[in-house]
């Protein structure tokens, strides 16, 4: 009896102490990871991991090698040496439509679905789980209809998809990742050429699918302040490598975005999230002489 009770005690107490730590699983890394074109390497050496049911950004000036490393980490593009591993196996020895059921990818630029309905699009989500014959079952539909609701697009189910704004299109592509029923997905860029009001629309619907369902997200992101208030890690590259990687606290900072992206930036606390946020910026030697001279960017932040 005192035995049992002893291993009850010691349950508990193993689970405080994982609450406390916020124990997550590594469930993708790599090993002297190399990626390029030709004799190019654009990704060179890189060894990242990253945990499951977080979400991960992925920053950098353009041509440090983002997009490149996510095509290589969801096999759009080989590698040319080193290891991606994913829940433990090498990535390239995984059978592509048992991939297709662990990750969805929606790329920086989607195919046309011309004259195609939001219903039939959402529908390409299925293909991983069909048979020789290629027809939908009962729970294909059931898990269609569901990632239609979730994403709120269901209204738009009988609807062409050339008549959706670029908003609406975004929601249906992600309607889409989630239809394959993947524990991660990843994003090259999901908000370039939305407005403001949509691109704070497609976050947040990626937010609540991290917070409801424990999904995994891996994007590339441009917005520094996006990539603030939304990861909870960030992984910032240049010339192929990584300069930090940790939580928004530690990536952005003024010596990290002028070693990243040769800036002088101005840190200061987004007054709806507290979390970091780049007020503004110049361009390191290259600043107007009209413009304000901050000699202390730490005084002047704390005003925001």
């Amino acid at each position: 009896m005192q035995l049992n009770e002893n291993r009850f005690h010691f349950q508990l107490d193993l689970i405080s102490i994982l609450s406390i730590w916020e124990v997550h699983f590594i469930l993708l890394k790599t090993k002297d990871l190399n990626v390029g074109y030709d004799d190019t390497l654009v990704v060179k050496g890189l060894n990242i991991e990253i945990s499951e049911h977080k979400i991960t950004a992925i920053i950098g000036a353009n041509g440090s090698g983002k997009s490149t490393l996510l095509k290589a980490l969801t096999r759009i593009i080989p590698y040319n040496s080193g290891e991606i591993i994913l829940d433990g196996q090498n990535i390239n020895s995984t059978d592509t439509r048992e991939l297709a059921k662990k990750i969805s990818i929606l790329p920086q630029t989607q195919e046309m679905a011309t004259g195609m309905t939001v219903g039939e699009l959402v529908s390409y989500g299925r293909f991983p789980y069909q048979s020789g014959l290629g027809r939908l079952t009962k729970k294909d539909y059931e898990v269609i209809n569901w990632a239609l609701e979730v994403t709120g697009t269901d209204e738009f189910k009988y609807r062409s998809v050339d008549a959706l704004s670029g908003g609406q299109r975004q929601r249906v592509w992600i309607a889409m990742a989630l239809a394959q029923e993947t524990d991660t997905i990843f994003l090259d860029e999901p908000t370039t050429y939305l407005d403001l009001a949509h691109q704070l629309e497609v976050l947040k619907l990626l937010d609540d699918l991290n917070k409801r369902q424990g999904r995994t997200i891996i994007m590339v992101l441009h917005d520094l302040n996006q990539a603030a208030r939304f990861a909870d890690y960030i992984i910032a590259m240049k010339d192929g490598k990584v300069v930090k990687a940790g939580d928004p606290e530690e990536v952005i900072s003024a010596s990290v975005l002028k070693e990243i992206f040769n800036i002088d930036a101005l840190i200061g606390r987004d007054p709806i999230t507290d979390k970091p946020m780049c007020v503004t910026y110049n361009i390191i030697n290259g600043g107007d002489k009209d413009e304000k001279n901050y000699n202390n960017y730490a005084d002047t932040a704390s005003g925001f």
